[in-house]
């Protein structure tokens, strides 16, 4: 098993030519609408389990790499009043660019008789909507697929026996199966390939930066998991 890394929300940067559709604005950007908080610096903690990596420091507010192309949210209420022509630029050298990328890494593997996991790596906000989430770590997949489930299973465990005071839960706060971009790999990728979703909770993120007690958790538990899926 090969691990290919992504983390599709890893930064809250606007190119120049597009800051004046946030002014007045701009705190937004640096809310859990903004980005993922702490989710690029976790992703560069697990980068050394992959074979390949790739992030975006694009913010999700000006185009929403985890969509798909035609879903109502690719652009957010800032973006959306953008002309025909910029958001066709940001599609074509913002959105394409990076998830093309990524297909090409997963193609090849899988053309070199590798079965890929894909961990993509996210954060979420403990509270949303005045309710708490009442979840450290979220694993992400769809429960149709038997091999996903069993990897998650496994992730589950180990996390759970490196730290068992970590709460994890599977497919919350988010349904795996929901639009995203694991999701549309499913259906380009019918065999060899596992997407998984790391959702992670932003109480442990201070100015950016995860706890290194959870990161280290991470890393082994999926590293351990890689191993265990090797010798199956």
């Amino acid at each position: 098993m090969k691990l290919i890394l992504t983390c599709e929300h890893g930064g809250n940067q606007i190119p120049k030519a597009y800051s004046p559709y946030f002014e007045g604005n701009e705190p937004v950007l640096n809310t859990h609408r903004g980005y993922d908080i702490g989710a690029l610096e976790v992703f560069t903690y697990l980068k050394p389990l992959s074979v390949n990596s790739y992030y975006s420091e694009t913010s999700r507010l000006l185009i929403e790499l985890n969509r798909s192309v035609h879903h109502k949210d690719l652009f957010s209420e800032f973006s959306k009043k953008l002309p025909l022509s910029d958001k066709k630029h940001l599609i074509e050298n913002y959105y394409s660019i990076y998830r093309l990328a990524v297909e090409k890494s997963i193609k090849n593997a899988i053309e070199n008789t590798e079965t890929v996991l894909h961990i993509s790596v996210h954060t979420f906000t403990p509270i949303l909507n005045n309710q708490d989430r009442i979840c450290d770590v979220g694993i992400l997949y769809d429960s149709r697929i038997q091999d996903e489930k069993m990897f998650a299973k496994h992730l589950k465990s180990e996390i759970n026996q490196i730290n068992p005071s970590y709460k994890v839960r599977f497919n919350y706060p988010y349904l795996g199966k929901m639009d995203g971009f694991t999701t549309h790999l499913r259906k380009h990728f019918k065999t060899n390939y596992l997407g998984v979703e790391l959702e992670i909770n932003q109480k442990f993120s201070t100015k950016n930066t995860l706890n290194n007690s959870l990161k280290s958790c991470l890393y082994m538990a999926i590293e351990n998991s890689i191993k265990e899926w090797g010798e199956k």
